[in-house]
């Protein structure tokens, strides 16, 4: 049942319904946790479909998580970006591209309208905009995988880093106890 919910959520991942991203709303929902009504991003019409999949009562869209509105993609103005890449650390999908202190700029395909990126822009030149497109399965389907890889993503960086600390960390283990030694010889001659 987690899958078939997962499956009807509209996977921008934006957390407005207070989870990490649809597959824990989605958990929660099957956990009876939690009410089917706090994805603004679906709306009415994903409410419909997870009340007959859980077989609940359809209840409006809880206010206190968002509000339905249309699409929106992501905007950086490229006037007054200063490649602070604050915002590619919030964009659950990899939409947005850019190098260390240069203009950053939004795959507007792959932005799923989620807005985590604006709130962290140190100099507001982040906007949404209507989007040139309809929000299908389709796309919500690619938004996920996009999700998923940047998450693995991220998990092998931490991996590495960690190992790398770990390898540093055994290096220097290594000097302090020859230190030691020499130290230790130095005294005994």
């Amino acid at each position: 049942m987690i899958d078939a919910i997962d499956d009807v959520l509209p996977q921008t991942q934006c957390r407005q319904c207070g989870f990490e991203g649809c597959r824990a709303y989605a958990w929660s929902i099957v956990m009876d946790e939690t009410p089917i009504n706090r994805c603004a991003t679906g709306g009415a019409a994903v409410i419909k479909q997870l009340a007959a999949i859980t077989g609940r009562e359809e209840i409006p869209l809880d206010p206190e998580y968002g509000e339905e509105v249309p699409l929106a993609v992501s905007f950086i103005n490229p006037d007054l970006c200063i490649g602070c890449r604050k915002c590619v650390a919030y964009c659950p999908t990899g939409a947005i591209v850019g190098a260390p202190k240069r203009l950053h700029a939004v795959l507007t395909d792959w932005c799923t309208g989620c807005a985590l990126c604006v709130i962290p822009c140190p100099v507001d030149c982040i906007e949404m905009r209507p989007a040139p497109f309809q929000w299908t399965r389709e796309r919500a389907h690619q938004a996920r995988e996009r999700y998923h890889a940047k998450l693995e993503r991220e998990k092998n960086r931490e991996a590495r880093r960690n190992a790398r600390l770990a390898q540093e960390s055994s290096a220097e283990k290594k000097k302090a106890l020859l230190a030691s030694i020499l130290a230790q010889v130095k005294k005994n001659q």
